[in-house]
C-alpha cells in the first residue's frame, strides 16, 4: 500500500502521545478534542486523491493494467473487409484487404508516444511484455508497408496505413518516427529503417513552413504556428541526429526549439501559448495543457539526444527549467493540471497531467533540476495520473484532440473521454520515470508531507531532522 500519513490517525478516539521524549497519555473520557489532549498536527488529511510516498511496485502494477487493457485493444491483422478472414499470406494481400480495426489505430501520433512509452517502461521495469507490444507492431507494419504502398499506387487507399506510407502533416510523421528510432537505438529487432527513412523525409522537406523555417500551418489562418508541432516534429529531427550522427538534425532541432519559443513562450509566467498566427496583430496566450506538454516534452527529448555542450543545448536547458518552474506553480492540490493551466475553474486533465509528471521525474533523473525542489510535484503527478486508470486499465478524463482557439469557452469544454487515445501513452511514460524515480532517489514522509533527501533517512518518526 501507498506510505500515505499513517502518523498518529485521530478520529474520535484518543492515543498514546510523546512530547518531549516523555510519554504521555489521552484519557479515554468523552472530553471534546482540543489542543491539549489531542496532537492535531498529526490528524489525517481527507484527500481526494491519493497523497503519499508510492512504491515502484505499486506504480508497475498501475502500467500493467493499461498495457493488458492495450494488448488486445490494438490487434496487429491484416483482414478481408468483406469475410473478415485474415490474410496470413502477405502476398495476397488486394483491394478488399484492410488492418483490422481496434479501439485505437496503429500508426497515429498518440500511439507513437505510447510505443515511445512502452520502450521505456521495458528499461525501467525489466518487463520484456513492454518491448514485445512494440517490436510486434513495428514489424507488422513493416512487413505489410509495400503491398499496400503498392495498392496506393493503384488508387486504393487503407486508411490505416496511409499514414505511414503516405505521410500528408506532422502528425502522420514526427511520433512514429521518434519512437522507431528509439526502437532502433534500444536494440529491438525490427525492420522500420525505410519506414523512418519515408517519414524523416517528409518532417524535413515537404512540411510546410514559415518564411525563417518554423513549421507551420495553413489552418485555421495562413501562416499558424502550432505549440503541438514542437513534439510532432523537432524529436524525430533530433533522434535521426543521433541515430545518425550527422549534425544538420541537430542543428535543426535545436533552430526550431528556440524559434517556437521565440513566439510562444510566455517567459513572466513561464508557459506557452497554443497557438501564434503570422497575421494577427495581437497574439492571445491561450495556455492549453497538453499543448505546453508537447512543448515540455520536446525540450526533454532534444536535450536527451543532443551531446553535451553542443551549441544551443544550453539554452534549451534554461527553457527547461523556466517551463518546469512556470508548470509547478499552476498544479493543483489534486496533484493534476487544468485544462488551461492559469484558469483554476477550467478542468482537471489526465494527458497533460502525465506528461509533466513524466517530464519533471525525466528531469530530475537526467539532473537537470532539483530533486528536493520537484520530486514533490512529480509524486503528486503520479498519484492524480493513477487515480485515473481505472481497473480495466483505461485512462480516464483525457482530452480529446484538440485545434487552436481564441477564446476560452472552446478549451472549457472540450469533451474528455477514456478512449481519447492521447493519455495512454503519457501515462505509460509518467509510470516508467516514476518507477525509475523511486529506485535512485530518497523521498520519505516527514510531518504530514511527501519529501526528497539525498540520502536514505532511516528514522519512522512521524516529524524529525534530516540525519
Amino acid at each position: 500500500m501507498i506510505r500515505r500519513v499513517h502518523s498518529l490517525i485521530i478520529c474520535g478516539a484518543f492515543c498514546a502521545l510523546s512530547f518531549n521524549g516523555q510519554a504521555q497519555y489521552v484519557s479515554h473520557n468523552k472530553e471534546k478534542v482540543n489542543d491539549f489532549n489531542t496532537p492535531m498536527h498529526l490528524m489525517k488529511p481527507e484527500y481526494k486523491t491519493p497523497y503519499g510516498v508510492a512504491t515502484p511496485e505499486e506504480v508497475k502494477g498501475v502500467i500493467d493494467r493499461v498495457l493488458t487493457f492495450l494488448e488486445p485493444a490494438t490487434p496487429f491483422k491484416v483482414i478481408n473487409k468483406e469475410t473478415q478472414a485474415e490474410v496470413t499470406d502477405l502476398r495476397k494481400i488486394d483491394k478488399n484487404s484492410v488492418l483490422e480495426k481496434g479501439t485505437f489505430r496503429l500508426a497515429s501520433y498518440e500511439w507513437g508516444v505510447t510505443y515511445a512509452g512502452m520502450l521505456l517502461a521495458a528499461q525501467t521495469t525489466g518487463d520484456a511484455r513492454y518491448s514485445k507490444y512494440v517490436s510486434d507492431r513495428f514489424n507488422f507494419l513493416a512487413s505489410v508497408a509495400p503491398y499496400f504502398e503498392k495498392l496506393r499506387k493503384e488508387g486504393i487507399v487503407e486508411p490505416q496505413i496511409r499514414q505511414v506510407i503516405h505521410p500528408e502533416a506532422l502528425d502522420d510523421a514526427g511520433a512514429m518516427c521518434s519512437a522507431m528510432i528509439k526502437a532502433q537505438n534500444d536494440g529491438l529487432k525490427c525492420n522500420t529503417r525505410a519506414m523512418i527513412d519515408n517519414y524523416i523525409d517528409f518532417v524535413m522537406n515537404k512540411e510546410y513552413r514559415l518564411a525563417d523555417g518554423t513549421f507551420a500551418r495553413k489552418r485555421p489562418m495562413y501562416n499558424s504556428v502550432w505549440l503541438d508541432d514542437m513534439f510532432m516534429a523537432i524529436p524525430a529531427i533530433a533522434n535521426m541526429g543521433k541515430l545518425t550522427g550527422d549534425k544538420k538534425y541537430y542543428d535543426e532541432a535545436v533552430k526550431q526549439v528556440l524559434q517556437f519559443a521565440d513566439r510562444m513562450f510566455i517567459k513572466e509566467k513561464g508557459l506557452y501559448r497554443h497557438g501564434w498566427v503570422e497575421g494577427m496583430s495581437e497574439h492571445p496566450a491561450f495556455h492549453w495543457g497538453r499543448a505546453n506538454g508537447w512543448a515540455i516534452l520536446t525540450k526533454v527529448e532534444v536535450l536527451d539526444a543532443l551531446p553535451e555542450n553542443y551549441p544551443g543545448r544550453d539554452k534549451i536547458l534554461e527553457l527547461l527549467r523556466a517551463h518546469i518552474r512556470g508548470l509547478a506553480a499552476c498544479q493543483s492540490g489534486e496533484g493534476f493540471w487544468h485544462q488551461l493551466l492559469d484558469r483554476n475553474d477550467s478542468y482537471l486533465e489526465t494527458s497533460a497531467t502525465a506528461i509533466y509528471t513524466y517530464c519533471i521525474a525525466h528531469a530530475i533523473n537526467k539532473g537537470w533540476i532539483d530533486p528536493l525542489a520537484y520530486g514533490p510535484v512529480a509524486m503528486l503527478g503520479w498519484h492524480a495520473v493513477e487515480s485515473k486508470v481505472n481497473q480495466a486499465g483505461e485512462v480516464e478524463g483525457t482530452c480529446v484532440g484538440t485545434g487552436m482557439g481564441f477564446d476560452p469557452a472552446y478549451y472549457y469544454y472540450r469533451p474528455v473521454h477514456k478512449y481519447a487515445a492521447h493519455g495512454y501513452g503519457p501515462v505509460i511514460l509518467a509510470g516508467g520515470e516514476m518507477i525509475r524515480l523511486l529506485k535512485t532517489t530518497y523521498p520519505k514522509m516527514n510531518d504530514s508531507a511527501v519529501q526528497f533527501y539525498h540520502k536514505q533517512q532511516k528514522t519512522d518518526k512521524p516529524i524529525f531532522a534530516e540525519e
